[in-house]
């Protein structure tokens, strides 16, 4: 497979099974800001052997006007109006009136008001870190259920991202999505609607051959601490931050 041009610094070449939504999670990119830095429209197709940039495209030059290009002949015979006083009869002229937006309840309306659940039973072994673990870490026994943690689409289903090995992203609306990695099997293909709480996949074994569930909640692309959007749970079983 060629690429369709070289591939420069922050740029990636599609390969066979990618998707906008595998790359830009593997880039910890929104999907949205990848699509609209490459032109790419909302059905957000892509072909192996497409260039992608991975990072914003500069801003166009701003245009100078010297002052200097400004012809001043005839100037002298231009006249400036005064300023007319204001009387009683004469009201000031109505302030713009800047109409006011209510902010209240937007993220509401764009999270849809779901509820998260847990992606699966079982202990934390390793918590989330910023500079290390990207997500939660479960064990249990191998081939037990993995559930979506709450309503969407499923936009990956698929083996390319190297690390995460049978892995599934699900996209929850214009904000969110989450990740379930390391699985035995899938049950889920990309396109399909799911409800929070319907078994999507079966646990498998992680890098360290232990069964494993690698649980992931992106916001605007970047991983935040899913403990902060998952109901209330023993913090015994959530080990704390290194």
């Amino acid at each position: 497979m060629k690429p369709e041009r070289p591939v420069g610094a922050n740029e990636y070449m599609v390969r066979s099974g990618d998707t906008v939504y595998s790359i830009a999670f593997r880039n910890n990119l929104d999907y949205r800001e990848l699509a609209r830095w490459n032109g790419i429209g909302s059905s957000y197709l892509i072909v192996p052997g497409q260039v992608l940039r991975l990072r914003a495209p500069p801003a166009p030059p701003k245009p100078r006007y010297q002052t200097d290009d400004i012809q001043s002949e005839g100037m002298e015979d231009v006249q400036i109006a005064k300023p007319q006083p204001i009387t009683v009869d004469t009201p000031p002229p109505a302030a713009a009136v800047v109409p006011s937006v209510s902010t209240g309840g937007s993220e509401a309306a764009i999270t849809g008001g779901y509820d998260w659940v847990w992606p699966t039973k079982g202990v934390v072994v390793r918590g989330y870190n910023q500079q290390g673990n990207k997500g939660l870490d479960f064990t249990g026994s191998e081939g037990q259920p993995v559930f979506a943690a709450a309503p969407g689409r499923v936009v990956y289903s698929g083996n390319a991202l190297k690390g995460y090995g049978e892995l599934i992203i699900i996209k929850h609306d214009e904000l969110y999505l989450s990740a379930y990695g390391y699985n035995r099997a899938r049950h889920v293909k990309e396109g399909d609607v799911v409800t929070a709480g319907q078994p999507i996949a079966e646990m498998g074994r992680g890098p360290e051959s232990r069964p494993t569930l690698h649980f992931e909640i992106r916001e605007r692309g970047k991983p935040v601490n899913p403990v902060e959007r998952l109901p209330a749970k023993s913090a015994a079983k959530v080990p704390a931050k290194p």
